[in-house]
């Protein structure tokens, strides 16, 4: 038989693996490292959140759902969107539930994607974005972003990177790994260019509840914009339900039962025992949320402040709970010196080029741990660095 390796499909094979994932692996072997690797809130989902999910079980829901998802989540959903987005969806017909966000944006990136076809993205992005565009057989298109900008795009980089055969642009605001926004201004001049150039937008909005400065406002919320964008959205950032894995997507009919299609055939629904909890959290979770948020912005403010006192310029990120410094000082790779960072001081940061070529020359760090963790890991980092 010819080589095993072989049969992996090429674009499979060409794929790179998810460098925050390369990290926390270590990091997680390695005795009193402390990891500001993960994008995972360190707060356990709320209590009431996870009675709902046990009263479920307790119920016998056990079955499959619609392959929408459950209707009194979809109901939900669409009141939540209404109130919070200024958004109307149908939820009989407007919104699919799915395993998280990551497979809502597969499911999207499927539905519309052709063999050629041309996507687009702001860069430095979440991991996950140019290899799912690659997997559907379609051409990544990145657009940089820039330290100066705060990291939100730049309507002359999107103009710059723009190709005929531009399908579609992805955004994410506030964006991970940058903790980077968009304001409505910024907003509107890109909904002009979308309409120029007749593209739709898929807009991840998964960190819109952890904004700390000014209001977040969706990009389908603005006037004509709905019908030519799906707007995504979950329960891992905001609620602390990662491992629960729902996320929705919201978009016109047509394009949601081409995701429906993908969803249906590959999934075929949600975890019934997860969208009962994820009900409990839009019903319910808005205390706790806020209680969440204060932490993450209290943590945001030490652990910017600490790096740069030592030396790493960097930005205050206005949503996420990611901060990303600019290590380029020290003359070396954001991989290089994310591996010097570990070995030294047993602290656990992301290479920023894990997020594409424009991320090197930085690193990203969570504050979604402890702030106790965070203070150690400023004084492990500080020691390490005067001597580099």
């Amino acid at each position: 038989m010819k080589d095993i390796k072989s049969f992996i499909a090429k674009h499979v094979v060409d794929l790179p693996r998810s460098g925050i994932r390369e990290f926390f692996a270590v990091a997680a072997n390695m005795q009193d490292a402390i990891s500001l690797g993960i994008g995972e809130p360190d707060f356990v989902t709320p209590w009431h959140i996870r009675e709902a999910a046990i009263f479920a079980l307790e119920k016998g829901r056990t079955c499959y759902t619609d392959n929408l998802g459950l209707r009194r989540l979809r109901n939900e959903i669409a009141k939540y969107v209404g109130k919070n987005y200024g958004i109307e969806y149908d939820p009989s017909c407007e919104i699919l539930v799915g395993v998280g966000v990551s497979e809502v944006l597969d499911c999207a990136l499927r539905a519309i994607i052709n063999p050629g076809d041309k996507i687009m993205y702001h860069e430095p992005c979440f991991v996950s974005y140019s290899p799912s565009i690659k997997l559907c057989h379609g051409i990544p298109v990145p657009v940089k972003t820039r330290p100066e900008d705060g990291f939100s795009f730049n309507m002359d980089e999107v103009r710059k990177s723009w190709e005929p055969g531009c399908k579609a642009i992805v955004i994410n605001f506030p964006t991970n790994p940058t903790g980077g926004v968009a304001e409505i201004s910024q907003l509107r001049e890109l909904a002009e260019f979308v309409v120029e150039k007749d593209m739709l937008v898929i807009s991840d909005e998964i960190y819109s509840e952890l904004r700390y400065e000014g209001g977040h406002v969706s990009i389908a919320s603005l006037p004509g914009m709905k019908d030519r964008c799906i707007f995504m959205h979950g329960f891992s950032k905001a609620f602390a339900m990662t491992g629960f894995r729902i996320g929705y997507a919201c978009a016109p009919k047509a394009l949601i039962e081409g995701m429906m299609k993908t969803h249906q055939y590959a999934i075929m629904c949600a975890p019934i025992v997860s969208q009962e909890a994820a009900i409990e959290a839009l019903l319910r979770g808005g205390p706790s949320m806020e209680k969440m948020r204060e932490q993450y912005m209290r943590r945001r403010d030490f652990i910017v402040r600490r790096f740069n006192e030592m030396g790493l310029d960097c930005h205050l990120p206005k949503g996420t709970f990611y901060a990303f410094p600019c290590v380029k000082r020290y003359g070396m790779s954001s991989m290089d010196f994310a591996k010097t960072l570990l070995e030294k001081a047993k602290v656990a940061v992301v290479p920023g080029s894990a997020f594409g070529p424009s991320g090197d020359g930085y690193v990203r760090a969570s504050f979604s741990t402890s702030y106790e963790n965070l203070m150690e890991a400023a004084d492990r980092m500080e020691s390490v660095l005067k001597n580099l």
